[in-house]
């Protein structure tokens, strides 16, 4: 049915707000997005009440015409932002029941004995002890001011070994049974056999001072045995500043060792050699196991060797662009999985890597 045409510009506007009211209350009253797309049509479509509407204008003057026009139009755009805003609500209320109904209840239960089900959850996993003793070893450094570093597992030979003061054929790289890869030239990139490569990284991108430690994987072409694996885990420390001497490598690695292992564990140097620290050491705390008294597992010593150190040759420092005659640092770094090995008093290393759920449950 056509409505009558106005007989006044005020007959209408009244026409307009009954047809902008009733429009609005179906609006509202849509529930889905389906409906409301009906809704749309029968109230701002084209053969809506504002359709028919405009179809009566052609009775008025034109500045009559003009204003009824713009009243239409206001009205009609005031729906559209109406029905916009309904779309939103619908659509989100439409995603999150969908969302509701495709939820899945994924927690385990475990069964009892009569078939019925327990609210104890299943024992969840956690992490290995070896990433445990990572995590703790970097607390452990971060609280005494260091910052923590990473870089790739796969190196060039210059980052590797010349970079620290070891040129090719120089008889130190023995020291280190080297993973290559079949990458570029022969013998150019390998698997790293340390994280002293971090260290080099660290100092060609960062101007001293430098305080950081450098956890991650390494790679040498050993046997595995009761104290070694082809693939191990270790944990590096840098420092560089002015003034630094080896009383501060002393005091860090015994400020650590107290930190790590509590007050009854000291740490203490003896001589050593590495290519790439002057003078160099190599440090042992006391046997965790024992406290000191002896026993088989430090040899009946009372000391259990645990990493290596020194101070920084200037030819590292000459490498990465560092003057020695302005600063000065040291170098320290032990076997995550040694260090775990120690502290658990675990006889056999090769149990980390055995996924035994016995053993791994444990810890």
């Amino acid at each position: 049915m056509t409505d009558p045409k106005p007989q006044s510009p005020d007959h209408l506007a009244e026409q307009v707000a009954a047809a902008e009211a009733a429009a609005a209350d179906a609006v509202a009253g849509a529930s889905s997005p389906a409906e409301l797309g009906r809704v749309q049509a029968e109230t701002v479509g084209k053969r809506s009440a504002f359709a028919r509407l405009n179809t009566t204008l052609g009775s008025l003057d034109p500045d009559a015409r003009r204003t009824a026009g713009a009243v239409i139009n206001a009205a009609r755009a005031r729906v559209v932002e109406q029905i916009e805003a309904r779309r939103v609500v619908l659509a989100a209320a439409e995603r999150h029941a969908r969302i509701e109904a495709e939820r899945l209840d994924l927690t385990e239960a475990v069964a009892l004995a009569a078939g019925g089900e327990s609210s104890q959850p299943v024992l969840r996993g956690h992490l290995n002890l070896v990433t445990q003793t990572r995590d703790e070893l970097e607390d452990t450094f971060v609280a005494l001011g260091f910052a923590v570093a990473e870089g790739p597992e796969a190196e060039t030979d210059w980052y590797n070994f010349e970079a620290l003061n070891m040129p090719p054929a120089h008889p130190a790289r023995g020291m280190w049974d080297t993973l290559y890869l079949k990458l570029g030239a022969p013998e150019t990139v390998l698997l790293r056999t340390h994280t002293s490569p971090v260290q080099v990284r660290l100092m060609e991108r960062q101007r001293p001072p430098i305080y950081a430690v450098m956890p991650g994987r390494c790679y040498r072409r050993d046997t595995p045995d009761a104290r070694h694996l082809p693939v191990f885990h270790q944990i590096e420390g840098l420092v560089v500043d002015r003034g630094i001497t080896f009383a501060d490598l002393a005091g860090t690695i015994e400020a650590f060792t107290t930190s790590f292992f509590g007050p009854d564990i000291h740490s203490r140097l003896r001589p050593s050699y590495f290519p790439f620290t002057e003078p160099s050491g190599e440090f042992e705390v006391t046997c965790p196991i024992c406290g000191g008294d002896g026993c088989r597992t430090c040899s009946g010593s009372g000391w259990i060797e645990l990493g290596g150190c020194g101070m920084v040759d200037p030819n590292v420092f000459a490498a990465v662009g560092i003057d020695p005659d302005v600063y000065s640092g040291f170098a320290f770094g032990f076997g995550i999985d040694r260090l775990a090995q120690v502290r658990t008093g675990l006889a056999d290393m090769r149990a980390l890597l055995d996924n035994d759920i016995r053993f791994l449950t444990q810890f």
